[in-house]
């Protein structure tokens, strides 16, 4: 792809969504993989309830997330205001549009994980515990090496809705060039400027190439992590 088929600034978004997206899938990886087993594994009251905000992302127009982040997480929201108190801001700043993402992402990762340990046999880690294997030694050693193709998975899909989503973080983050302009933030403001949909276009190819190269390697990955856990 040629330096200049892009404007700096339109470059500039492509590696800020790279960037939320990876630290999105990054941060909330570990609480997929517990919220994944918990659903998956666990009985205990409120799981439907649990289930049910794990999935609201889905449900509820991105432009709802993005508000209710931005009330809660705001300057002046109950968590922002005490996270300020410490030097941590997320409202208008691209850590902001990180988190947003990895809501929004959130379901579609925990869904794939779920499913994935939903397809170990319960008896492989029965038998580890008869033998006097702790539970989280069990998941360790047992669990986690045969789900593996579905954290891969999860963690790709993940990535890539986070570097296409809009709806939460322009809400969130506002629509700022340089600090939190994504990727779908930027042909979105290409396209209220007459004359630039051709820059617009460029930007509609790189955001499909991300995405199917995404998909790819998710497929990829789950294939070659299957064949390397195959019995």
């Amino acid at each position: 792809m040629p330096a200049d088929w892009l404007s700096p600034a339109d470059w500039q978004a492509v590696r800020l969504s790279l960037k939320v997206a990876f630290w999105a899938v990054l941060c909330s990886l570990p609480l997929g993989i517990l919220t994944a087993h918990a659903l998956a594994r666990w009985r205990f009251p409120g799981r439907g309830l649990l289930n049910m905000l794990v999935h609201l992302p889905l449900i509820l127009p991105p432009v709802v997330t993005g508000y209710l982040l931005l009330l809660t997480f705001g300057r002046q929201g109950a968590v922002g205001a005490w996270l300020e108190q410490v030097g941590i801001v997320l409202a208008f700043r691209w850590t902001g549009a990180a988190l947003a993402a990895a809501i929004m992402a959130f379901p579609l990762m925990v869904r794939a994980i779920r499913l994935s340990i939903e397809a170990v046999d319960p008896r492989l880690e029965q038998a580890a515990a008869t033998l006097g294997a702790r539970p989280a030694w069990v998941f360790v050693t047992v669990t986690l090496p045969l789900i593996l193709p579905g954290i891969l998975a999860g963690a790709v899909l993940a990535f890539a809705k986070a570097i296409g989503e809009f709806g939460a973080t322009i809400t969130f983050v506002s629509n700022i060039p340089g600090q939190t302009q994504t990727l779908p933030s930027a042909i979105y403001t290409r396209l209220q400027v007459p004359g630039a949909e051709a820059q617009a276009g460029r930007l509609v190819l790189v955001a499909i190439a991300l995405s199917v190269g995404a998909l790819v390697l998710s497929e990829w990955l789950s294939r070659a992590a299957a064949r390397r856990v195959a019995p």
